[in-house]
């Protein structure tokens, strides 16, 4: 489990699949953007991060999931019709809408001590979204599963999820502090920033698919 040819190949993957993707999820990231937008000049500014996180358990699970099925499929050499993936993505909306939630409050549990715990919790997590969606796991056995599963690989995998994590995390936070006057401009970057947040998802995916064909290790 090379980090430098896991990050490589999910590149690959990715660019090679970029319109396919964009028309699967970017109308949704697109959505979601305006909601931000709106909710965010309504509410008042210590509110605004709980608003975002909630705004985002509405659409997250719905793109994010029919990516997932879409990477599967394309590893079994599918083509799905989008609307097929997001028929299936909305049938899974409740658990994975409730797992994302519990994923997202661990690791903000996690961080809120320090923050090491939170990216270790990020981690140790961070397969629970694809043992639910391509195995129909509950939320609860996924994450234990996640656990269980990355044992043994952490190190690897946390150089593959902070080489993406970082510089997304810096070009979000960059987004949150320059605001940009005119709406459109802070849309569009929006939807950009959550569009690349995809690339994460992908370089997850190719980590799963490793461990799933690795033994165990303690």
């Amino acid at each position: 489990m090379n980090p430098l040819h896991v990050l490589r190949d999910a590149w690959f993957f990715f660019s090679h699949n970029l319109p396919a993707i964009a028309r699967l999820c970017l109308p949704l990231i697109v959505l979601e953007a305006v909601l931000q937008q709106h909710v965010g000049a309504a509410v008042a500014p210590e509110s605004k991060a709980l608003y975002r996180i909630l705004v985002g358990l509405l659409f997250y699970p719905l793109y994010t999931g029919a990516l997932i099925l879409f990477l599967d499929a394309r590893s079994n050499g599918q083509s799905p019709a989008a609307r097929d993936l997001l028929a299936v993505s909305l049938r899974l909306w409740p658990t994975f809408a409730l797992l994302a939630g519990l994923n997202t409050l661990a690791i903000l549990l996690g961080a809120s001590l320090f923050v090491l715990p939170g990216v270790w919790l990020m981690v140790k997590l961070a397969f629970a979204e694809y043992l639910l969606v391509l195995r129909g796991l509950s939320p609860l056995k996924a994450l234990h599963e996640s656990f269980e599963m990355t044992s043994g690989y952490f190190w690897p995998m946390l150089l593959c999820v902070l080489g993406v994590a970082l510089p997304l995390w810096m070009l979000d936070g960059w987004l949150q502090q320059s605001r940009p006057d005119d709406d459109l401009t802070g849309l569009a970057l929006s939807s950009l920033n959550g569009f690349l947040q995809l690339f994460s998802t992908v370089v997850v995916f190719r980590l799963f698919m490793l461990r799933s064909a690795l033994p165990a290790r303690e």
